[in-house]
């Protein structure tokens, strides 16, 4: 569990992939829920924070503190 932390700006792959071809995902906004933008086409999608954990599958990239 512990390569599941995640944080704000991290690229992180998802178990599934977006329609436009990339799995790389930026999270822009974290709270109760939790925005992340397509690194591809630029599309953006909040989804619940316990959703998030369930589907995400890596962090590729940590952000620079």
């Amino acid at each position: 569990m512990a390569d599941k932390e995640f944080g704000l700006n991290d690229v992180v792959e998802m178990k599934k992939q977006h329609p436009c071809g990339t799995n790389e995902w930026k999270i822009v906004r974290m709270g109760m829920d939790i925005r992340i933008k397509c690194q591809g086409c630029g599309h953006s999608v909040m989804i619940p924070r316990k959703q998030f954990e369930k589907k995400l599958k890596k962090v590729l990239v940590k952000a620079e503190e």
